[in-house]
């Protein structure tokens, strides 16, 4: 890669779609306080999918002395400024710090609205500010996070996996918000090479670390692997970390949470694939809750997240931490750069060689490329 693409790359203005989250949370505050700094604009174009009107009520309740222009479209945004973009002009009932059914459904227009925009390619990566799950529905149907909603949207030919980072950790989770009980049956070998495949990749396209160590976490407490205390160690676990060695993934474990997360191991990992949320969700919290991100690998969209929730107990009271927020925007414009040098560095491979097998000396024949089906 030459100096010139290189410096390209790194100084392209990265047009930034975010959501507006629930309407009675801390959305509007958290994007108010990090696009307050005047470098952020000149680096990105923040696009807000939401309503004027309610971000203008948000300003006047915080007292915020905020600008922002209002846009029908991405296509129109304006390089240097704060655009909103209308996606829906009804007035909607605002209740600072209480859920209810018409902030959730304000919340999955904004974020359905941004997604056809994004299939247009009318901005570069997405940051949704935090949502009540409980009350973002669309028809009675559910979506438990930004990694299920996502998935539905690019379907099958993909496999998503939701990475939990911060300045220290990368903490993968291999299966979703779901009870306690149904984790174990979910639990398989084929799921567990599959998103410890995704996060592989992840670390090496996203990251650029060229041959990540991932750490595997046991299901059960147990320092030893004994049927005593749980089958999917040995039926499952095992067996597909021998599956992916044996592709070539560095993977090790299983590793016993309890002991593994209060020791120097985990620092001997680039990311830790943990085997349902709370295993990997406190554990990351303690580390450092407000400065969290959760990103969602496996995907075309580059899409973050602050990892703090809504945040009704300082709506409307000008006392949000927006340190979540704002590293989710360094960290979508970093993979998205990191993957325009990787893709950049990789855009001319060399040809795979022949190799002559008819005979002993298994020469390599330069002047013929090997035959693909």
């Amino acid at each position: 890669m030459s100096l010139k693409t290189s410096k390209e790359i790194m100084e392209k203005r990265i047009k930034i779609g975010i959501t507006q989250g629930d309407i009675n949370g801390i959305g509007y505050e958290l994007v108010f306080k990090t696009f307050s700094e005047p470098t952020l604009l000149d680096m990105y174009t923040p696009i807000i999918y939401g309503s004027p009107k309610v971000a203008t009520f948000h300003r006047k309740a915080l007292e915020m002395n905020v600008n922002f222009t209002t846009i029908n479209s991405a296509a129109n945004a304006v390089d240097g400024k704060l655009n909103i973009v209308t996606c829906f002009d009804e007035e909607v009932k605002i209740e600072l710090g209480k859920p209810s059914e018409t902030a959730g459904t304000a919340a999955l227009l904004a974020l359905e609205f941004a997604m056809r925009e994004y299939e247009q390619g009318l901005f570069d990566v997405l940051v949704t500010a935090p949502v009540n799950l409980e009350t973002m529905h669309n028809n009675a149907i559910r979506f438990l996070g930004n990694e299920d909603y996502l998935q539905s949207k690019f379907g099958d030919d993909y496999s998503s996996l939701t990475i939990l980072l911060n300045r220290n950790l990368r903490i993968g989770l291999l299966t979703g918000k779901m009870a306690v009980k149904d984790v174990p049956e979910a639990i398989t070998k084929e799921l567990i090479v599959e998103k410890a495949t995704v996060f592989h990749e992840s670390l090496k396209h996203d990251f650029l670390i060229d041959n990540p160590r991932i750490a595997i976490i046991a299901l059960n407490p147990t320092t030893g692997i004994s049927d005593s205390n749980g089958r999917e160690e040995t039926e499952q676990i095992i067996p597909a970390i021998g599956e992916l060695r044996d592709s070539g993934l560095q993977c090790f474990g299983p590793y016993a949470a309890d002991s593994f997360f209060s020791s120097e191991d985990i620092w001997k990992f680039d990311g830790v694939l943990a085997m349902y949320y709370d295993q990997g969700m406190i554990p990351f919290r303690t580390f450092g809750m407000f400065e969290g991100v959760s990103y969602v690998a496996g995907l075309p969209l580059v899409c973050a997240a602050p990892v703090h929730g809504v945040g009704y107990e300082v709506a409307g009271k000008n006392m949000a931490d927006e340190t979540g927020f704002r590293n989710a925007i360094y960290l979508v414009s970093d993979i998205l750069r990191n993957r325009r040098v990787d893709d950049y560095a990789h855009r001319n491979p060399l040809p795979k060689l022949y190799t002559a097998k008819h005979d002993d000396s298994d020469k390599l024949n330069l002047e013929k490329e090997e035959e693909t089906e």
